[in-house]
Formats: structure tokens, sequence, C-alpha cells
């Protein structure tokens, strides 16, 4: 079975199962020249023009896997030797041109950037063109198009742009870390930072030290692993050295619960639960932030009543998401979350550890509600929030505007800031489809929402106010 959409994240994958075996063996130290040569042994290429460059591309792939560059506070980094095959971005004018008598493109053009060759072919000067797209949506013969590298295409908050030596740059002042050009990338040029070895000194250190490690899972995690059922990978969580293994849900049951209440009060939230979304407001619609929902998103929530219930915890959280290494380390969320990982990264831990996710014997995640689960995808925030309104008796009418990808969330949110928006809470989800389309997933497959759904439909006993309950949460009516 193909755990992986595209072979690039197979070679991510494999640097990081090398980097956690070399982790567990203390040579770390070897990495850098040990793992490009078992990955790339040569003495022809695979991947490059030639085995050097293919070994040096994945020394620096190697140095992600350790934490990256720790100096840049972005979690996303470029790796400048290995972006080098996509041509030059802008609008072009391919074979289909006519030479038309009619010249639309040029006279919709602002800034004068298209002339005519002695064929009356059409030609745009890059150096002039501004990137309307004018020009293309006159041309008769759909002949202009614009031919946009994949991570500036990706990218729906143009953090990305082509440096002067046509490597790709991000923009630490746009970027939300939500990952989308990660896995976009054709040739893996662009990664995000991992923590694995992070994660794997703390569980190793815990007998030691005397404290107990939980895993804190994304709903998500029901849409990945579709070779193995959920309760191998709970069981194999635990194999690695997880005192506990906790769903994230709970902590979604504990953020409807609180911003229904917010809702209620204010009159209009923003949710909190997405970092990317919420570095969004903050970055480019500065005048919103003060709508942002003040509790804390799930990851962080359930991590700080697992502090509180535990002094001893150490959480790492294990999702879908990159934007949430970043959200990591922000004030608010650093003393209660000490790692995040992707479900990338933990499939590659569970295999450089040797054993058989199909042959262990299921164990039990039973935390949240159906509402909790359903975070995981696109509407589940809103349905959580609706129902939480219900069960605290509140006949607030929620109008919720459910944005589906961060495109969707700029549109919400250009309508708020020109008093233009008929709704009264704004559930922002950076990935189309929600959670489940995140970049750290192993799979992006459509099957992933009914399977989120099916997940939930286990926990359709409890309601929201039960399942705080029964851990001990405190509930607020």
């Amino acid at each position: 079975m193909r755990l992986f959409d595209t072979d690039v994240q197979k070679l991510k994958y494999d640097v990081l199962r090398e980097v956690a075996r070399h982790a567990y063996d203390d040579r770390l130290a070897d990495s850098y020249l040990d793992i490009p040569k078992l990955l790339a042994p040569g003495p022809k290429s695979t991947m490059r023009c030639c085995i050097y460059k293919e070994r040096a591309i994945l020394a620096e792939r190697v140095k992600l896997a350790l934490g990256g560059n720790a100096e840049n506070p972005n979690v996303v980094e470029v790796i400048g030797i290995a972006c080098d095959e996509c041509p030059v971005s802008g609008y072009q004018v391919g074979h289909d041109c006519r030479g038309c008598i009619a010249h639309r493109c040029m006279a919709a053009c602002p800034r004068n950037a298209i002339s005519l060759d002695e064929n009356r072919h059409a030609h745009i000067d890059p150096a002039l063109c501004i990137g309307c797209g004018k020009c293309a949506a006159a041309c008769p013969y759909s002949a202009i198009a614009n031919h946009r590298r994949p991570c500036e295409n990706a990218c729906k908050v143009d953090a990305i742009h082509m440096g002067e030596d046509r490597c790709a740059t991000i923009n630490a002042a746009r970027c939300t870390g939500c990952g989308a050009c990660v896995y976009q990338c054709p040739f893996g040029a662009i990664q995000d930072k991992s923590f694995l070895v992070q994660a794997i000194r703390l569980l190793r250190e815990s007998k030691q030290q005397g404290y107990r490690a939980y895993a804190i899972v994304a709903p998500s995690i029901s849409s990945q692993f579709g070779y193995a059922k959920l309760g191998q990978v709970i069981a194999a969580l635990k194999r690695l050295g997880f005192h506990s293994v906790v769903e994230a849900a709970l902590g979604a049951d504990r953020v409807a619960w609180e911003e229904a209440r917010e809702l209620s009060q204010k009159g209009f939230v923003t949710s909190s639960c997405c970092p990317a979304f919420v570095q969004y407001i903050r970055k480019a619609f500065p005048q919103l932030e003060p709508l942002i929902s003040h509790n804390l998103s799930p990851m962080a929530e359930i991590a700080r009543y697992l502090k509180q219930t535990d002094p001893t915890a150490k959480t790492v959280f294990i999702g879908p998401c990159t934007a949430k290494k970043q959200e990591r380390a922000l004030p608010e969320v650093a003393p209660y979350v000490d790692c995040v990982l992707t479900f990338e990264e933990l499939q590659a831990w569970i295999d450089s550890r040797d054993f058989d996710l199909t042959q262990l014997e299921e164990d039990v995640l039973d935390n949240a509600s159906f509402f909790g689960r359903i975070f995981a995808r696109s509407g589940g925030l809103s349905d959580a929030v609706a129902q939480a309104l219900r069960e605290q008796g509140d006949s607030f009418a929620l109008k919720p505007a459910v944005c589906d990808g961060i495109e969707a969330c700029r549109t919400s949110l250009l309508k708020k800031s020109k008093g233009m928006l008929p709704e009264n809470f704004i559930e922002g989800m950076a990935c189309v489809g929600g959670c489940i389309g995140g970049a750290g997933c192993l799979t992006h497959g459509a099957k992933n929402r009914s399977e989120v759904d099916r997940y939930g439909q286990q926990a359709l006993e409890k309601t929201i106010a039960e399942a705080l309950t029964q851990c001990s949460f405190p509930v607020k009516a």
C-alpha cells in the first residue's frame, strides 16, 4: 500500500526515519555523512544531475530534520540548492496566439507591456508586466496564461517570490506557516523544520527525570494510517514510550463550549483554532485582531489541562499541521506544549523502531465527543459551537461563515472589514477541507472527510458537557 501521495513525501520520510534511527543509536553527529550516502549510494544519481548534488541536497534535508536554522523563526525553510528547476513566473503568450488584428490584449494592458513581432505574435515584457491578468482575460484564444511557480501558486497569502538568484524566498512577515508550499513543491525544495529528535529525547529522558510524556493526537488522525486500525496507532504511540494518548478533540470540546459563551456575550468572534488563520488575521487584517476568540486552540487547551492535572507532564502534539509548530513558540502556548510533530514524522518515527503497526493489539482512544472530533474537517467547528449553544440553553442565533481555505477566509475578512459580512461567526480554516487537508498529512484524499465523520460517530452518545465532565474539565453553564 502506498503510504504517501508523492515521492517527495517519501524522500522526506526516508530522511526522517534515518535521523530517528541515528538518534536512538546516539549517532546524530554522523547524520550529515551517513544518511546522504545511504539514500543516494551512487555511483549514478536518481534525482539530480549528479550524485554529488544529490547528496548535498540530502545533507540539507538532514539539517531540517534536525531542527533547521535556529536563527530563523519561520517553521518553513527553502533548500536553496534544490530550488533550481522551475521556470520564471509570470504571464506568457503561448503558441495559440493567432496574431489577430483586434489586439485586445494590447488594449487591455494598463502598462503597455505587450508588443508584436514581425509575425504579429504578441510578446509580454516581464519588466513592465504587473501581473494584473487583464490581457489573459481579453484574449479570445486563451493564448495568454500565468505560468506561476508551484510554490507561488500554492501560497495564497503571497509570501513567496523569486529572489535574484531565482530561488524561492519566503517573506516571514506574510507567511502563516500553513505549509501549502511544502506539499506542492515538486522538487521538495521547501520543507518544514522537524522536531522529531526533540520528541525522541523527551521520551528517552522521561524515566530518568521522573516525568510522564503524553501524546496529544489531532482528530484528523482518523483519516490517516489507512493500512492499520486507529487502535493500533494508539498502541504504537505507547510502545514508543508515551505514558498516555489523549485526544486533542477533548480540547476542541472545551474550545467549542467557551467559544459559544464568548460569541453569545460579544455578538461576533472569529475562531481561534487554526493557527495559520489566526496569523493571517494578525498580518493581513490587524484591525480585526480584537475580534479573534480569546480561547486557546484545542492543542494548547488540552495541553494546559494535562499540565494542570499532572505537574510532571510533558506534551507532544501530533497532527496534520505545520503551522502548529509555529504556534507552539507563542508565549501563551509554549508553557503547555513541549513539542509538535506531523503525521509524516510519526510514520517515520514508528518505522525507525522496526515494528509492524498491523501486528499490534488495538488500544483505546475515548475522550472526546462527536463534536470535538469533527473539528478536523471544514464546518465541524461551527457545528460544535451550535451544539454548545444548545447545551447551554442559549438562544443566540449562530450565523457562521464557514471558510474552507485561506481564499475563503480572505473574502469573509474583507467583508467584515468593510462592514458587509452578514454572519456573526467566522470559522477560518487555512487548508482546504480543514485539518484533513493539512500539509503534514500522509494523504490528502477526498475520502478523509467521511472517515472523520465516521470516527466522530463512535462518540455520538456523549454530549460536549458530558465529555468535559468525564475528564474533570471545568464546565461553566
